[in-house]
């Protein structure tokens, strides 16, 4: 399944400043200087597959929206910028929005009308004595239906999942915590991981420890809701997306990531893949925020981390009243040979070049408690916990060059 390398239209700048609403578009001629010419100017559109789904219940993925993404360099913050579409021989306007501080603004936006294909195109407008720059087209349905799609219908999962990490682990910081499938239900259009008490355990106390082996405290054995995709559904370099709701609490900590098909224990990403930790949640109230994302990569040395807590991370909500733990929102990363990007509702949170991945890799959902953050729960009173899980979907690039 195919989309042009990368989703991604290089700009024309210099078209004037056209109309914004029913007017031709103006056709580029020798008078018209290029993108280079134009103080330098440069910008970029890119069309992104259906990633942005904000709300309370469930929702179909045929509701979510497209998102088409602007990049303009040099980044001018509060840059107005105009998004169209085409209507004919003119240019309608769909939105209006200003660059942040990275040159970037992005738009949710229907992915066909009257059940066809829309061709979009952005404009960033005269501004500071800079010139407009008008982008290329891009086409709403460049990526096609996804090569993964699960919205998690009838009452237990389909043949691409399967339960993980079985067993209690101390040498995982988890002895206090496996992965069960009572742990996993399906019901009602979603599939709810859990954090539980392990009732065969009895009343039996489970002592955690820190990595440097300090003790923690004396805590219920737990079983964690942790599922994956393993040998069933993979990809290298696309899109991956989830729809999800977390916990509210501390005390464990809801998790969208990937791992590579195979442990070949290469000291290189290309060849060896990474931990690709798309979204984690930690719970409220956290420091930084609660919400990270994170590369873990093989190098000479050994294994490395990069990425934090995103800064701000409530900038991404849909409104005052909304948290992360009242609303599902789409968490995704999109993964080229030279980049990872990381967005919220098609929001971009962060990008690294940091670790990339050249080989196939698999989707996991968990809500895990590592014995690290236990105590965090404020007593076992409050188990079990619960996330949910919308769908999960993803897009394969195919083989870029």
């Amino acid at each position: 399944m195919l989309a042009t390398a990368a989703a991604s239209a290089v700009l024309v700048a210099g078209l004037g400043t056209p109309s914004i609403a029913g007017a031709p578009s103006p056709a580029p001629s020798s008078s018209h200087p290029t993108s280079a010419a134009v103080a330098g100017q440069r910008a970029s559109l890119s069309v992104l597959p259906p990633i942005s789904q904000v709300g309370k219940g469930v929702a179909s993925t045929s509701g979510a929206r497209t998102v088409v993404a602007l990049k303009v360099t040099p980044a001018k913050e509060k840059r107005p910028v105009v998004l169209q579409r085409r209507s004919g021989t003119s240019w309608v306007k769909v939105a209006k929005s200003k660059l942040n501080e990275r040159g970037l603004a992005d738009f949710s936006v229907g992915t066909t009308l009257g059940g066809l294909p829309i061709t979009y195109r952005a404009i960033a407008l005269k501004f500071q004595g800079k010139p407009a720059v008008t982008t290329d087209e891009v086409v709403s349905t460049e990526w096609g239906i996804p090569d993964f799609a699960d919205e998690f219908a009838g009452r237990s999962l389909s043949d691409s999942w399967s339960n993980r990490a079985g067993a209690y682990n101390p040498a995982g910081l988890r002895r206090c915590a496996k992965g069960s499938s009572k742990a996993v239900q399906v019901a009602r259009g979603a599939v709810r991981l859990s954090v539980l008490k392990d009732k065969s355990k009895g009343n039996k106390m489970c002592v955690a420890k820190r990595a440097d082996g300090r003790v923690i405290g004396k805590f219920d054995y737990r079983l964690n809701g942790h599922i994956s995709t393993d040998g069933n559904q993979s990809f290298k370099y696309g899109v991956a997306a989830a729809r999800m709701k977390f916990q509210k609490p501390r005390g464990q900590h809801a998790s969208f990531w990937m791992q590579p098909n195979v442990m070949n224990g290469s000291n290189n990403a290309r060849t060896g893949g990474a931990e690709i930790d798309i979204i984690e949640w930690f719970g409220h109230p956290s420091k930084g925020g609660g919400l990270t994302s994170f590369i873990y990569h093989p190098t000479k040395k050994g294994p490395k981390k990069v990425g934090d807590f995103l800064e701000n991370p409530d900038q991404y909500l849909s409104s005052r009243s909304d948290a992360w733990w009242k609303k599902y929102h789409v968490f995704s990363v999109e993964w080229t040979r030279q980049a990872y990007i990381f967005r919220i509702d098609g929001h971009e949170t962060w990008r690294t070049s940091a670790g990339i991945s050249g080989v196939e890799q698999y989707p996991i959902l968990s809500l895990l408690s590592s014995d690290y953050e236990l105590e965090d729960l404020g007593g076992d009173k409050r188990l079990p916990q619960h996330m949910y899980v919308d769908w999960v979907q993803f897009w394969e690039l195919g083989s870029p060059s």
